[in-house]
């Protein structure tokens, strides 16, 4: 496995390949601090690209608001390579920030409107520094697929209509939620989580599988649904709601009644954490 430093460098590689006919190419795009989640991510890559993985480690500055996490932000840049290799990654990016923002860089990527809707409402920017540093590594790798996981469904949204609007050739490929066995949602940030916390932060599932329950058993209406959940939320007051939506994938707009791939998206504060999750509704 080659760890590479720069854009010009990646991009060697992935030409070099291409003019050999190898086959696809994956793109997997992480802050690092793997997980199983990630892990779930290489292997789809591996499987579909194999021998043609590049897996992005790449704490994104553009991302974190002025008094969010970036400075404290996990980085175990060692760990997340074995992970990477076992898991079928062929190439580690590995570059720093004057890599990807060169001095007096003035040009960034706004997906309006779905930019400012769920998280990009709770974090202005947020989503304008995630489709930047996602263009630059597309434009870099040049992948034939690049992989995502539910758990950030508005961001794949955002990254969606990113790669259409601007008629990209790369697929995005959107991986399922992998969970604890208790059911959390997989995430970086859960090691920010001290016991009590964690044990708190199932309210978030706990949410899903009461409003999937009432799904099933023939609700359909939104405000029905979403007063279950933070009725739910209200079991554990001391995780504070962000939001509770029912939208549709695409647009990331309010629906009245859930329809087949509804998207429910939560958002809430344990402790100083932020936490997300999500469940497609059928």
């Amino acid at each position: 496995m080659e760890i590479l430093r720069t854009v010009e460098e990646l991009r060697a590689w992935s030409r070099g390949v291409r003019c050999k006919g190898e086959g696809a190419i994956g793109l997997v795009p992480t802050m690092g601090a793997l997980h199983a989640g990630h892990a779930s991510l290489i292997r789809a890559a591996a499987e579909q690209c194999p021998k043609r993985v590049v897996v992005s480690i790449f704490v994104n500055p553009t991302q974190f608001g002025p008094n969010e996490d970036f400075a404290r932000y996990p980085r175990t840049f060692s760990a997340d390579c074995e992970i990477a290799e076992r898991e079928g990654a062929t190439v580690i990016f590995a570059p720093g920030v004057e890599e990807m923002y060169p001095a007096g860089a003035a040009t960034f990527v706004d997906v309006e409107g779905l930019s400012e809707r769920l998280d990009g409402k709770s974090r202005p920017g947020h989503f304008r520094g995630v489709a930047t540093v996602v263009a630059k590594l597309l434009i870099a790798a040049e992948p034939d697929l690049a992989f995502f996981g539910q758990k950030d469904a508005a961001q794949v949204a955002v990254l969606r209509r990113l790669v259409a609007d601007l008629r990209m050739s790369t697929r995005i490929v959107v991986c399922p939620i992998v969970r604890e066995s208790d059911g959390l949602a997989m995430s970086s940030r859960n090691l920010y989580l001290d016991d009590e916390e964690r044990k708190q932060a199932l309210v978030l599932s706990h949410a899903i599988r009461c409003v999937q329950d009432l799904v099933a058993g023939g609700q359909r209406g939104a405000t029905a649904l979403i007063e279950a959940a933070h009725k739910t939320f209200a079991e554990q007051p001391e995780v504070r709601v962000d939001y509770v939506e029912l939208v549709n994938w695409e647009t990331l707009l309010p629906v009245n009644a859930v329809q087949p791939g509804t998207l429910l998206a939560l958002a809430a504060w344990g402790g100083s954490t932020r936490l997300l999750d999500n469940a497609l509704l059928q």
